[in-house]
């Protein structure tokens, strides 16, 4: 018996959009998928809140989904919902290449934190603690996990944005320092560049580690994540975000 499109699942749908190209199951794999676009816009709001809005975002978002669903290889090994993920973060770090969207305060500070964690890298041979790094910058732990909070999506943005550039031959030093989501999927087909990320891996620490793991081989959000570690979702958030800055300089070494 032939299920009823409402009752098919959303893979079930793709395929029979790719089979058929009827427009009106396009329009409903769209409108299962849109959620995800809204998501992702809210997510990254304080990237473009001071210069778009939520609105034109999910516009843009939409007619990317649209494209992407006519775009997708259902024989490639990627969930469709990680793709458009993917090209929605694409859209909002275009936008905030575009702008400069990062205060200059913030700039500063995630220069300093950066400088700082090379330069006691280099002397100590191997990623520093935080209590390291404060000493070295001559501020109180507390001010640093300050300073930290405040670049946590701008470290996020930037280890992204070293992935696009790598992967399209851009220079390291033109490099924004930046919620990836999803790790790109279609960069770790590079092999070289997926042996450096796990080298990189090997120097976080142990949570930073699993909570890499969890978000982007166990495909968990950070809520979950933090619902497995016990910990709160902002505590992942850093912890995440902390881990991917530390990446993003041993992939600039």
């Amino acid at each position: 018996m032939k299920k009823k499109r409402n009752e098919m699942t959303n893979e079930e749908l793709f395929a029979a959009y790719k089979a058929t190209e009827d427009l009106t199951i396009k329009n409903e794999l769209v409108l299962r998928y849109v959620h995800i676009v809204k998501n992702v816009a809210i997510q990254m709001r304080g990237v473009f809140q001071d210069f778009a809005q939520i609105d034109d975002i999910v516009n843009e978002g939409v007619l990317a989904l649209m494209t992407s669903i006519d775009k997708f290889d259902l024989d490639k090994n990627i969930k469709f919902e990680s793709f458009i993920a993917k090209r929605i973060r694409g859209i909002v770090i275009d936008i905030a290449r575009k702008n400069d969207w990062v205060p200059r305060s913030v700039r500063k500070a995630a220069k300093d934190i950066d400088q700082a964690t090379g330069v006691l890298y280099t002397e100590l041979g191997r990623m520093p603690e935080d209590e390291e790094i404060a000493a070295y910058l001559n501020i109180s732990l507390e001010k640093y996990h300050e300073y930290l909070k405040k670049t946590n999506l701008m470290n996020v943005l930037s280890f992204e944005m070293l992935l696009d550039d790598t992967e399209n031959g851009g220079q390291h030093s033109q490099i924004m320092n930046t919620n990836m989501e999803t790790m790109p999927e279609h960069y770790l087909d590079s092999m070289e560049l997926e042996r450096e990320i796990k080298e990189g891996l090997e120097g976080l620490r142990e949570k930073e580690k699993l909570v890499i793991s969890l978000h982007y081989a166990e495909d968990l959000n950070m809520k979950e994540i933090a619902s497995v570690l016990g910990v709160s979702e902002p505590r992942i958030s850093q912890i995440h975000a902390n881990a991917l800055r530390k990446l993003r300089l041993f992939l600039k070494k």
